[in-house]
């Protein structure tokens, strides 16, 4: 069954829309709306809006279960369905990239959860005020190399690399980090992400771990456990994904970290 979008668009679901442009595009006549996709297209593609960011500016400052079961047609329509309608929206292109991009719409698929895991956190607060979405390749969207696209209420922040490396797995990278061709090849990529706002934070050891030795960038880099480059002191403006510009903005960040996704997964 066609998964229904909360969001409406002149009394349709977007769901009902794509459907409806289905058959305008076979030729069919539709009482009060004719056989135009124009209009159509252009309401398909403003899956976020700032009716997003307000819900999440809200949230914020009321993270209650009382308030937020209050307002679920608002999570429904504004958060949930516009995130999985752009993530649909987005699927075809980002399996044409190379490596192809997993651009599954599911919450915990390509949209991470709302609800926080409390149970070991000092905030107790039930919610996240965000909407975090993951592009990925390999076998889990939260533990394989991926774009993360990250709406909050002030903005959109974004990045790319590999969370939770095994302890094997991350031996091998750190002997490709020092290895001069491959060690160049991800120094590159970082510095493309570098050139659209995204870095790596400060490095997780003190020392280089034993066994490895580098100077310069290479050593900076072996003492990380885990390769991430993204926007930490300045966000993105909300307008970046919303209206029609919003799946090329995303699109274009995605091929700029590309080559450091492409990296993680040799």
């Amino acid at each position: 069954m066609q998964r229904m979008s909360a969001v409406r668009v002149m009394g349709f679901h977007v769901a009902g829309l794509r459907a409806l442009c289905k058959l305008c595009l076979a030729g069919v006549e539709i009482p009060g709306i004719g056989s135009s996709l124009s209009w159509m297209k252009r309401e398909i593609q403003m899956a976020f809006t700032q009716n997003t960011f307000d819900f999440l500016q809200d949230l914020e400052a009321n993270n209650s279960k009382d308030w937020f079961d209050a307002n679920r047609d608002r999570y429904d329509a504004h958060w949930k369905g516009a995130a999985l309608d752009f993530i649909a929206d987005v699927s075809s292109e980002m399996a044409r990239l190379e490596p192809p991009l997993m651009a599954e719409p599911k919450i915990n698929g390509s949209l991470r959860r709302i609800n926080r895991d409390v149970r070991f956190s000092k905030d107790k607060s039930p919610y996240n005020a965000r909407l975090h979405m993951i592009f990925w390749v390999g076998g889990h969207p939260n533990r394989s190399p991926g774009v993360h696209i990250v709406l909050n209420s002030l903005g959109v922040g974004y990045g790319a690399g590999q969370f939770g490396i095994e302890p094997a797995a991350l031996s091998a990278l750190r002997k490709r980090i020092v290895d001069p061709k491959d060690g160049d090849a991800l120094i590159a990529a970082l510095e493309a992400a570098e050139s659209i706002g995204c870095r790596m934070g400060d490095p997780d050891l003190v020392r280089l771990p034993k066994g490895f030795d580098a100077v310069g960038r290479r050593a900076d880099l072996l003492r990380h456990k885990a390769i991430v480059a993204r926007t930490i002191d300045t966000d993105a403006p909300a307008a970046s994904v919303i209206g029609d510009t919003g799946k090329s903005w995303v699109l274009d960040i995605t091929k700029t970290l590309l080559p450091l996704v492409r990296w993680l997964k040799a």
